[in-house]
């Protein structure tokens, strides 16, 4: 895959109409084994509840980033190494978590891109709560479903999958 986020912000640094996003520098981490990954986007937003995230993480991926909206909480980890090895078996390309992970040395070891605010052992518990599919809004940039994200070592950018 090539592609490098600052290019792609050097074409785009005039597009004012909101369709390129540029998610806010130092947000995120890398944690997977992919520095760099790209696809379209699938979303979930849950609170200290994994139940979705292992729904979709355990189906087909078609190179797909998914996107989840955990509210920034720093309590509970949405994924764990046995959810990362699944996505990485599934075909995801990435997985970019608004709030924590866990087993850092197998998140490592799977192949596939994992970007979250940080780390921390406590598992969630499975509620069966949250929602898929939906607009979600993380540091100030709108996320949709069916966006084109990029990631790389400088950052992440999206917009719409007809601009990609």
């Amino acid at each position: 895959m090539s592609f490098s986020t600052c290019d792609l912000c050097d074409a785009h640094k005039s597009d004012d109409s909101g369709a390129f996003r540029v998610m806010p520098g130092g947000l995120f981490r890398s944690y997977g084994g992919r520095a760099r990954f790209a696809g379209t986007v699938a979303t979930v937003r849950c609170l200290e509840d994994n139940s979705l995230v292992k729904a979709a993480v355990e189906s087909p991926g078609l190179d797909r980033v998914l996107v989840v909206d955990g509210g920034a909480s720093m309590k509970r980890a949405l994924l764990g190494g046995n959810l990362a090895a699944s996505a990485a078996r599934q075909g995801w390309a990435g997985l970019l978590i608004h709030g924590c992970v866990r087993d850092l040395a197998e998140l490592r070891e799977a192949d596939v891109g994992i970007l979250a605010l940080g780390h921390v052992p406590l598992p969630t518990d499975r509620k069966g709560q949250g929602v898929a599919d939906v607009v979600l809004q993380i540091g100030g940039v709108w996320v949709r479903p069916g966006d084109f994200l990029y990631a790389d070592e400088d950052g992440v950018v999206l917009m719409p999958a007809e601009g990609a």
